[in-house]
């Protein structure tokens, strides 16, 4: 018996919007298949009004009633089954954030879901994590976004507990974030980290999906501590302009990267990581994954 569906993901994050269209085949006896079918990235950049000016700008309003247009549109031509739209740190902040998901719904019938640090990291965790987390080993799981980063602690297959901060690059780059959210970050996680000998990291995000394949390596192969050090001092010795050219970096990547780097190198000082483990997921991936199960789980019980 064979079974194809289409599901999309609609991320609207502090950096950029993306959709991510996924085709799922079911054929029996083997496990589910999914297929990114296509990938839309468009970098709308909403933290840069919402971190320094409270709210969403009228341009950029405009650009994202254009995008999730454009959005249901390809959701159409794929003949989408079932869609899910998150929204997160930079919609969560955003005084006309209510306003602006009402006027898309009117506009697209695009429904959007702003959600918090703990549903993030949870959709996050129904991706392929847990079948690359060891069951006797204890690691740190670090998603950097452009207004947030959610720690996730895992040990012994099971999540232990999870946090989000507003620690995300964009916040960063327009200097919004105290030392105090720091202090608090690395706090948190080195009381929790102190019951255990050895943590492990794990690191998702499209920065450091990025440094990893400059690095060149293969999939399934850490990050040392030591090149993402490196890494850092290259991508600080070059200009703006520079990191364009040289590195082949977008232009709305080519800034926010560093930040990016920071948080990781941090995170891994903190537990004492010599490696960071980077798996290709993130919350599109885990807003398909979800609505599958909720499916699945459904039919099950229907």
């Amino acid at each position: 018996m064979l079974s194809i569906k289409k599901y999309a993901a609609i991320d609207i994050g502090s950096n950029a919007v993306r959709l991510l269209i996924a085709t799922i085949t079911e054929v029996e006896n083997k496990p589910t298949n999914f297929k990114k079918t296509s990938l839309i990235r468009v970098p709308i950049r909403l933290g840069q009004d919402v971190f320094t000016e409270g709210r969403i700008s009228e341009t950029n309003c405009q650009r994202m009633l254009t995008a999730m247009d454009a959005f249901k549109n390809l959701m159409e031509c794929h003949n989408i089954e079932k869609y899910r739209a998150c929204a997160t740190s930079a919609m969560r902040d955003a005084e006309n954030n209510e306003l602006l998901v009402d006027k898309i719904k009117d506009k697209t019938g695009i429904s959007i879901n702003i959600i918090d640090g703990k549903d993030e990291a949870a959709i996050i965790a129904a991706t392929d994590l847990y079948s690359m987390i060891d069951d006797h080993k204890t690691y740190l799981y670090v998603d950097v976004g452009g207004g947030s980063t959610e720690f996730t602690l895992f040990s012994k297959g099971k999540t232990v507990t999870s946090k989000s901060f507003k620690l995300g690059t964009v916040r960063l780059l327009n200097d919004t974030v105290a030392e105090q959210v720091w202090d608090d970050a690395k706090n948190w996680i080195k009381e929790k980290a102190k019951s255990y000998d050895k943590i492990q990291m794990i690191g998702s995000g499209g920065n450091i999906n990025n440094i990893f394949k400059s690095s060149g390596k293969k999939a399934g192969k850490p990050l040392s501590y030591l090149y993402l050090t490196s890494y850092y001092q290259l991508l600080k010795s070059l200009t703006y302009e520079e990191r364009i050219a040289q590195l082949n970096l977008n232009q709305d990547r080519a800034d926010v990267i560093i930040p990016a780097a920071e948080i990781y190198l941090s995170a891994m000082k903190w537990v004492g990581a010599r490696s960071i483990l980077v798996p290709k997921i993130g919350l599109s991936d885990g807003i398909i994954k979800s609505l599958y199960h909720q499916e699945t789980s459904a039919s099950e019980n229907s």
